[in-house]
């Protein structure tokens, strides 16, 4: 996705986003945001209902958690909105894409494509479909490692 690590003194595996603004669609119970230094406003957006360690930790790092489904966000004004390992769960992945474009100015993304479909995994995405509904051109690259995952990836860095 593009994110830099940096060592903040305590482990190495740190993101600094130099004041930038993250709205953070479907990231879970364990948000990327976590491990961000120097946020401006940082939100997770995911539509589950986590226990209240989930919403404490959140609150604890200064993160916004709202249960909304990516298809329902209205938000604006974010430097950048993130995407990662998570449309092939949803209902209308690509209104989620939309509602990404409108939330905020560059849109990070990191998708599995070309997959089985499955109860949990009701989509399975191609190159050109994320390419025509971001309008431009990501990466693919198949990933063979265990510590990186298996399987044919899509990402990318885009512009609103």
């Amino acid at each position: 996705m593009g994110l830099r690590p940096h060592h903040d003194g305590r482990s190495p595996y740190n993101f600094d986003l130099n004041g930038r603004s993250v709205l953070d669609i479907g990231g879970g119970p364990v948000s990327l945001l976590l491990k961000c230094t120097n946020v401006k406003q940082a939100m997770v957006a995911d539509p589950c209902d986590y226990p209240q360690w989930v919403k404490l930790r959140y609150n604890e790092a200064k993160i916004l958690y709202r249960r909304i489904s990516g298809e329902e966000i209205d938000f604006t004004n974010y430097d950048e909105v993130w995407l990662y390992n998570v449309l092939q769960h949803t209902q209308d992945p690509e209104k989620i894409i939309r509602n990404a474009q409108r939330a905020g100015r560059v849109i990070r993304i990191f998708e599995w494509i070309e997959t089985s479909i499955n109860e949990g995994h009701p989509h399975s995405f191609t190159e050109a479909q994320f390419n025509d509904w971001l309008g431009g051109e990501g990466k693919v690259e198949t990933l063979n490692g265990q510590a990186n995952g298996w399987g044919k990836c899509y990402y990318g860095i885009f512009q609103t």
